[in-house]
């Protein structure tokens, strides 16, 4: 409730704005706006015939109101709560409170946690969730997330992802699991067994890195199970690692079978060792060309067209050329006989191609003036081992295969020589691989459309790790922090605002609105909440903005609306 308090500093009054509110059960102010002295008041009551607005306060609900709203179904801070002691949930706000405060801010505008109070001041939090700000400090965030150990922290996980499970259960037979991996500035002498230096995916090798493992249902694309690891540890090792748990997992649905999907840096001999050993587990991942190279190189009159979505969308504009394709086979493949799809993508293979030749043009010129160099007898082109590196790292450069073209350097006389010409029975066997994947599977029963629509859903997971990445929304990238427990913290934070996000995809579906948890986002981040002062008025006035168009079909597929300024429940 907003009222006028009066201040006495240095013997005069002062007057200010005030709103109360109760936070962990106790009144507090959450919001204070300065009106003035007694004469700025009395100016104030002889305009109060024109009950004109005087002032104005404009914070940012919409977005904030959305993540609390779907944090209602699940109560992550209950969730936190519940695995801690009673000594150790003492303290306002508690353990949890700072895992909601922490995962709303990532589902809007990510901030440092030095920058969460200060975002949240611009915000109508007190309206939506009441905390006191100060509360909110990065070294009150040190504190309590050093409470939950990575015990606690992986049994918080276990409940949520129960809950998420039970409120969007997955009737598929089929799991996407990837990895990928979040680079760090902590320095290298600060001691972390989950920060290591590895290959990162973002190409900075040099610095410290965290891995991450993501399970996640194939068909409502939520999160399934998550486990970070050390950022040196590769993801075939991985896999084997977190198996008993991903099976664990994967089985917890009560289909008969399940399916998992991955790429192939994960299919190593022991992880299909280890699924072939499970009877209710089969697997679909992709294979290295470079192993198989004679699936590559069949001709292309074998291939046929596959049912999918989207080859369906281009038949329908015509557009037969762009039809993906796919050719069939079995192979012995890690100790068993395996089913095995090439699949072809002209538009892929266009795209690739054009790359290619670009590459081939900045080859052939590099090559050229190396011969003219090399021939012409300049001082540093004389010795032969340097010109063939120099030409061995050019080819790593455009990272293409050394034998594209033919060098040819030999001595006449004492005189370095140099010749070249394209190899073309290489370069056609090298365009041969665009636009080509292979896929493997345990299912023979699987038709071909499939195997490859299996393949195809693989994107839900990378969509998923694309997304932490952003930095607009959810940026788990970089890791801001220097201790194991305090990044185990941030990666769940930024895994749970990621569910969040993909939940308020579905809400808006079923009730027929199919647009993205960001733009749902960005929409509503512009409907504000405002505090009015009208002039002569005792009491101020908190309103809401008029939704526009967008705003207003957001809120009413979450059975909501805006009337009289205020939000309300929809018919």
């Amino acid at each position: 409730m907003a009222h006028i308090h009066k201040k006495i500093k240095k013997g005069r009054p002062y007057y200010y704005l005030r709103e109360i509110a109760r936070v962990d059960g106790k009144p507090k102010v959450v919001n204070q706006v300065y009106l003035g002295s007694p004469e700025r008041l009395l100016e104030l009551a002889k305009g109060a015939g024109s009950r004109e607005v005087e002032r104005i306060q404009v914070q940012e609900f919409g977005s904030l109101w959305l993540a609390e709203l779907l944090d209602r179904e699940i109560n992550i801070a209950g969730l936190v709560d519940s695995v801690l002691s009673p000594a150790e949930r003492k303290g306002s706000p508690s353990v949890g409170d700072y895992f909601f405060y922490a995962i709303a801010n990532r589902m809007v505008a990510p901030r440092s946690k030095r920058a969460l109070a200060e975002w949240y001041r611009t915000t109508a939090i007190q309206q939506i969730r009441p905390v006191a700000l100060d509360a909110l400090s990065s070294q009150a965030y040190w504190k309590q997330w050093e409470k939950m150990d990575s015990a606690k922290l992986a049994a918080v996980a276990d409940l949520f992802f129960r809950k998420l499970a039970e409120l969007e259960p997955s009737s598929a037979d089929a799991v996407m699991f990837d990895t990928t991996n979040y680079y760090t500035f902590m320095a290298g002498n600060t001691s972390s067994e989950l920060a290591q230096r590895g290959r990162n995916k973002e190409g900075r090798h040099w610095l410290r890195q965290v891995g991450v493992a993501l399970l996640v249902a194939r068909d409502n694309r939520l999160p399934l199970f998550y486990r970070e690891y050390e950022g040196n540890r590769h993801d075939s090792k991985v896999f084997l690692k977190l198996a008993q748990e991903l099976f664990k997992v994967a089985g917890r649905g009560g289909q008969g079978t399940m399916t998992i999907v991955f790429d192939k840096g994960i299919n190593a001999e022991a992880n299909i060792a280890a699924i072939d050993a499970n009877d209710r587990l089969h697997f679909v991942t992709s294979y290295s060309p470079h192993y198989a190279e004679e699936l590559i190189h069949v001709d292309r009159k074998h291939f046929q067209v596959v049912d999918t979505a989207k080859n369906r969308q281009l038949k329908a504009k015509g557009r037969d050329d762009d039809l993906l394709l796919a050719w069939r086979t079995s192979r012995e493949l890690w100790g068993r006989e395996r089913s095995v799809v090439v699949t072809y993508n002209p538009r892929t293979a266009t795209k690739q191609r054009y790359a290619f030749e670009q590459k081939m043009l900045r080859l052939e010129e590099e090559v050229h003036l190396m011969r003219h160099k090399v021939n012409g007898q300049a001082a540093q082109w004389r010795n032969l081992a340097t010109v063939q590196e120099r030409y061995l790292n050019l080819c790593r450069e455009l990272h293409l295969p050394d034998d594209l073209y033919r060098v040819e350097l030999f001595r006449d006389g004492k005189r370095l020589r140099m010749n070249c010409r394209k190899n073309h029975y290489r370069i056609g066997r090298h365009i041969d691989y665009f636009g080509k994947n292979i896929l493997v599977t345990d299912h023979p029963d699987w038709n071909t459309d499939e195997i490859v629509q299996a393949g195809l859903d693989r994107y839900v997971v990378e969509q998923s790790f694309r997304q932490s990445k952003d930095h607009e929304m959810v940026a788990m990238l970089p890791l801001r922090h220097w201790t194991d427990g305090k990044i185990r913290c941030h990666i769940f934070t930024c895994v749970v605002a990621l569910a969040y996000l993909r939940l308020l995809e579905i809400r808006l579906a079923r009730n027929g609105l199919r647009i993205s948890a960001a733009e749902a986002m960005e929409s509503l981040r512009t409907l504000h909440s405002c505090l009015l002062w009208p002039t002569g008025a005792r009491k101020a006035q908190r309103r809401l903005e008029e939704p526009n168009e967008k705003q207003a079909a957001i809120l009413q597929a979450l059975g909501y609306k805006v009337m009289n300024g205020a939000l309300q429940p929809g018919q």
